[in-house]
């Protein structure tokens, strides 16, 4: 494996055939210690997260196999932390979609004056940037075509799937009397199609089980149990 990209929470490496395997490492974003996945730096680091967040995400990718929806999603080993996926070109630098079906984190510290926490959302869609320096700016669809990172076809296709893959997830942990706030995706073409890329791990979402949230790892052992 050759050495592409070093990242906060994965190591990116390239294989000869042309797909490329994630590196998941046991980092996590958030802040003075604290879990964050609105966060762009790394805040703590958690002894075996890796191969929970690989595991979780894998759970995932065969689910949403099963309801026929492609991904980047090759083959995972476990006991390596190391998933193999296809090769997707980013939109832009890296966009990233977030589905919110409850009002928390960075959107109610925007929003405060407006809305309170934990109310509903209706599965809302927001586009931002993957740019840390810029704390990844939000983004809507007219700019998004007027910068040429996507088109509006691309940009109603892309909303739409992450809206559907959302929901397919908040269903999956529903089964475990999880209720999903709100999720991350980042998407990306494969064969000119816009596809899920990267990860569905406990670092990518906010859930709650009785009103209390619940931690990556704490999330991982109750959806995969």
């Amino acid at each position: 494996m050759e050495l592409v990209y070093k990242g906060k929470t994965k190591d990116v490496y390239s294989l000869a055939d042309g797909n490329y395997v994630l590196q998941f490492k046991d980092d996590a974003t958030g802040r003075d210690g604290v879990f964050d996945p609105g966060e762009n730096t790394v805040g703590l680091t958690i002894e075996g997260l890796g191969k929970e967040c690989l595991a979780l995400t894998t759970h995932f990718f065969e689910m949403l196999a099963g309801h026929g929806v492609p991904t980047h999603f090759v083959s995972a080993d476990l006991n390596k932390a190391q998933m193999t996926v296809k090769p997707a070109k980013l939109f832009g630098k890296g966009l990233e979609v977030v589905v919110r079906f409850k009002a928390t984190g960075s959107f109610t510290r925007r929003y405060g004056d407006y809305i309170e926490e934990g109310t509903d959302l209706d599965a809302l869609v927001e586009f931002t940037l993957k740019n840390d320096a810029k704390n990844d700016p939000p983004i809507t669809g007219d700019s998004l075509a007027a910068l040429g990172i996507m088109t509006m076809e691309q940009y109603k296709e892309c909303k739409a799937l992450a809206k559907k893959i959302a929901t397919h997830v908040k269903n999956d942990i529903a089964t475990k009397g999880l209720t999903l706030y709100d999720i991350k995706f980042e998407f990306g073409q494969i064969d000119g199609k816009v596809m899920l890329v990267d990860e569905i791990s406990g670092g990518c979402m906010r859930a709650y089980k009785d009103g209390a949230w619940i931690q990556p790892m704490d999330l991982n052992k109750i959806i995969l149990k």
